[in-house]
C-alpha cells in the first residue's frame, strides 16, 4: 500500500529467490529486520537458513492477506447490516486480515467516536457505512493525514476529499427495478386509470434514498404528469415522502394520516412505493389496522425475513434483493487490492460525485424478488432457509 513496503517487498523476495531458488513476496518489514538482527548473531550458515525460513514465513502470511481492517456499520437494528457486517467480517478473515468490526447504534457521535478509536489502533484501512453521509469530514481528516484508504460501504460519505472508493449496489438501478414494477403490475401503458398511489423513500440523510427515488421517479412520473397515476395526498417531492433514519413506525404513522385523509371513504389504493422494506413493513401495518378496500401494490427492498414472509402471504408484493454476500465479496477484494499496494477494481468512474469529485465505484447488479421467484432466489441459493421463512 505504501511505496516503503513495496521497497521491502521487492527486496525480500529477491533475497529469498537467491537462497532458495524461487520466487517469494514479504509482506511486513518486522520480518525482514528480524532476518536482519540474525546474520548479524549467527555464523553465514545459520544466517541463510534463518533468513529462508523468515521470507518463506512472511511470503505465506502476504498470501494469505494480512494488516488490520476497520468496518463500521450504523446499526444492528436493521436485519441488512447485521448480515453485511457478518459477511464482510467473516470473508475478511478468511482472506487473512484482522477485522476490527464495530456498530454505531445509528448514533452518529457514536460512529465517528468508533472511527476514530479504529484509525488510532492501527488499522490500516476503513469500510465504512455511514449513518449521515455529510457527518464524517472531520474524523476522516485525520484518516487522510495517516494515509489510510477509506471504502464507502453502500451509501456515499459526502463532502470529504479523503474518501478513495464507494461500492455499492446500482442505486439508481433499485429505483428503477421497483418504477417498472409498479408500472408492469398495474398495465400503465395499455390500462385507461386512473390508479391511485402513494409515495414512501428513506432517510434523508442516506444519499442512496435519492438515487431510490429519483429512480423511480423517472419511471412513474410521467404517468403522474399524464394523470394516469394520481397521488391522492399530493406528497410527490422528496423532502415531504423521506422517512427519517428509514424507521418503520415513521413510515406507519405517516402512511396512517394519509389513509384517514384520503382513503377512509373506502376509495381505492392502487401501490405504493416504497424504497425499502422497513418503510414497507410500517406501510404493511398500517393498511392492515386501517384500510379496507383491495389490497395496493406494495414495493421494497433489502428482503428482510418480515418482508419475504409478508410477500408469500400476498401482503408486498416484491422486494429488491441486494445479495450481501456479492457486496462483501467484492469489497474484500478491494481491499485486498489496496492492502497490496495495487487499485480496487471499478466499474463505474462518472456516477457518484460526493462533492469533492467522482468517487471511483463498483456498482453490483440488484434483481428483484417476489412470490414467484423468491425460493430460487433466497433459499436455493442458501441465503435463507425454509425455516427462517415459516
Amino acid at each position: 500500500m505504501k511505496k516503503k513496503l513495496l521497497s521491502v517487498l521487492l527486496t525480500t523476495a529477491m533475497v529469498a529467490s537467491m537462497l532458495v531458488g524461487c520466487g517469494s513476496s514479504q509482506g511486513a518489514a518486522e520480518s525482514t529486520s528480524t532476518s536482519t538482527d540474525t546474520q548479524e548473531a549467527a555464523p553465514a550458515e545459520d544466517a541463510s537458513s534463518e533468513t529462508t525460513d523468515a521470507a518463506a514465513d512472511t511470503a505465506a502470511d502476504t498470501a494469505a492477506g494480512g494488516g488490520k481492517v476497520g468496518v463500521a456499520m450504523p446499526t444492528k437494528d436493521l436485519q441488512r447490516w447485521n448480515q453485511d457486517g457478518s459477511n464482510m467480517e467473516a470473508q475478511l478473515k478468511e482472506a487473512g486480515y484482522e477485522v476490527d468490526l464495530q456498530y454505531a447504534s445509528n448514533d452518529i457521535p457514536t460512529q465517528v467516536s468508533q472511527i476514530e478509536n479504529m484509525i488510532n489502533s492501527g488499522c490500516e484501512l476503513l469500510v465504512i457505512a455511514s449513518i449521515d453521509g455529510d457527518s464524517l469530514g472531520t474524523v476522516l481528516e485525520q484518516a487522510k493525514e495517516k494515509n489510510i484508504p477509506v471504502i464507502a460501504y453502500d451509501r456515499l460519505i459526502m463532502n470529504s476529499d479523503a474518501v478513495t472508493y464507494y461500492a455499492t449496489f446500482d442505486n439508481y438501478m433499485v429505483g428503477t427495478k421497483q418504477g417498472e414494477y409498479i408500472k408492469e403490475k398495474l398495465d400503465l401503458d395499455n390500462a385507461d386509470g386512473p390508479f391511485n398511489i402513494e409515495l414512501v423513500t428513506g432517510d434523508p440523510g442516506d444519499n442512496n434514498a435519492r438515487f431510490f427515488f429519483g429512480g423511480a421517479m423517472d419511471v412513474l412520473q410521467p404517468y403522474i404528469d399524464a394523470g394516469k397515476l394520481v397521488v391522492k395526498s399530493g406528497q410527490t417531492d422528496f423532502e415531504t415522502v423521506a422517512t427519517a433514519n428509514w424507521s418503520t413506525e415513521t413510515a406507519q404513522s405517516r402512511m396512517d394520516a394519509i389513509i384517514s385523509a384520503n382513503y377512509a371513504d373506502g376509495t381505492k389504493l392502487d401501490a405504493v412505493l416504497c424504497s425499502n422494506d422497513s418503510t414497507a413493513l410500517g406501510v404493511t401495518n398500517s393498511l392492515e389496522a386501517n384500510y379496507t378496500g383491495e389490497w395496493p401494490i406494495i414495493t421494497g427492498q433489502d428482503c428482510d425475513i418480515a418482508n419475504v414472509k409478508n410477500m408469500i402471504a400476498g401482503k408486498q408484493s416484491m422486494s429488491i434483493f441486494k445479495d450481501t454476500r456479492t457486496l462483501a465479496s467484492k469489497v474484500v477484494e478491494m481491499v485486498d487490492a489496496v492492502m497490496k499496494g495495487g487499485e480496487a477494481p471499478v466499474n463505474d468512474t462518472e456516477t457518484y460525485d460526493n462533492g469533492t469529485g467522482v468517487i471511483p465505484s463498483y456498482l453490483c447488479e440488484p434483481v428483484f424478488a417476489d412470490a414467484s421467484n423468491y425460493k430460487e432466489l433466497l433459499v436455493d441459493s442458501g441465503y435463507y432457509t425454509e425455516a427462517d421463512l415459516q
